[in-house]
């Protein structure tokens, strides 16, 4: 479990495809070392880690970590969000965030309002109904703010803090982002399918 807040990056020294799969070697601002099969969110992306002798760290990404996700585009050079799994005890300072990327967007538009920097994001139809004005989603692993969601996109006002510590800050319009929604609305529309398909019949 993770809380969607940055505090280190991580840049991409390897990655190479495997049978079906790849594996991604990355290496990171956090002095803390890793333990062997430690959980990592690497853009959002749960990810099982391990050490190599020189201090970088070492995933496996399934086929269908691959697909889903954009990680598949991942190249040498590019800086990445990570995030340590969420510690008993720790504050929780953005939301709970699993690690497990329900869909993708693209970047379609970036507004500056001051210091203030409003992102706007497409999202598929599918999912568009989790997301709620003032809710909770992740975008790339970052825990943020939902504005003036519709059927086809949504937007957030990301704050300099944000746009200093996580990749967000460096945007490219038509590029690619991990969504993960609210997992509390996922379970209660799973819940509710079932009474909302009697009343429809």
């Amino acid at each position: 479990m993770f809380t969607g807040i940055i505090v280190h990056r991580g840049t991409i020294e390897a990655f190479e495809r495997a049978g079906g799969g790849a594996r991604l070697r990355l290496r990171t601002t956090d002095p803390e070392p890793f333990a062997r099969g430690e959980s990592l969110a690497v853009n959002g992306v749960c990810l099982t880690v391990l050490p190599d002798d020189d201090g970088a760290l070492v995933a496996d990404l399934s086929e269908e970590t691959l697909a889903r996700t954009t990680l598949a585009n991942v190249r040498a050079g590019m800086q990445v969000n990570v995030e340590r799994a969420l510690a008993v005890g720790e504050r929780l300072g953005g939301h709970l965030v699993q690690g497990h990327v329900d869909a993708t967007g693209t970047l379609l538009s970036v507004t500056q309002e001051g210091d203030f920097a409003v992102y706007r994001w497409s999202v598929p139809r599918d999912y568009a109904d989790l997301l709620v004005d003032k809710g909770s989603v992740a975008v790339d692993g970052v825990s943020l703010t939902v504005v003036e969601p519709d059927a086809n996109s949504f937007g957030a006002a990301l704050i300099p803090e944000t746009l200093r510590r996580t990749n967000l800050g460096n945007p490219h319009i038509g590029g690619g982002v991990n969504l993960e929604f609210d997992v509390v609305a996922k379970y209660i529309r799973q819940l509710v399918a079932p009474y909302l398909a009697k009343l429809s019949s």
